[in-house]
């Protein structure tokens, strides 16, 4: 029996990264988090591909937590706005990594 071929999904990612020699963040910065919208025909599929993505970005990925597809985060009640679906939407037909939100981390001054 022929094996169908599984359909693409989207995976919200949130991926902590740390300093790399060119990486674009501030010089005050000791990493990052970026929200991304990640497709794949599994969730491990769109984690690697991400971490893929952000490490020939010259990112250091440390830390990845995955909140599911769209349909998974609407069963648990997530709030998902428009602009957020037209990225999820984006990545798919694209087949492509979508960063949606970076959040710069520095450390505390003393």
């Amino acid at each position: 029996m022929a094996r169908e071929k599984s359909q693409s999904q989207v995976y919200t990612l949130l991926v902590e990264v740390g300093r790399g020699p060119d990486d674009g963040l501030p010089k005050t910065a000791t990493g990052a988090a970026l929200l991304c919208y990640s497709s794949g025909r599994d969730e491990a599929e769109a984690v690697r591909e991400t971490v893929a993505v952000l490490k020939s970005a010259d990112l250091v990925p440390l830390d990845v937590s995955s909140y599911g597809t769209l349909s998974e985060r609407e069963a648990e009640g997530h709030d998902i706005g428009d602009e957020d679906r037209a990225l999820m939407t984006r990545a798919l037909t694209e087949n492509a990594v979508i960063v949606a939100e970076t959040s710069v981390l520095k450390d505390k001054p003393q």
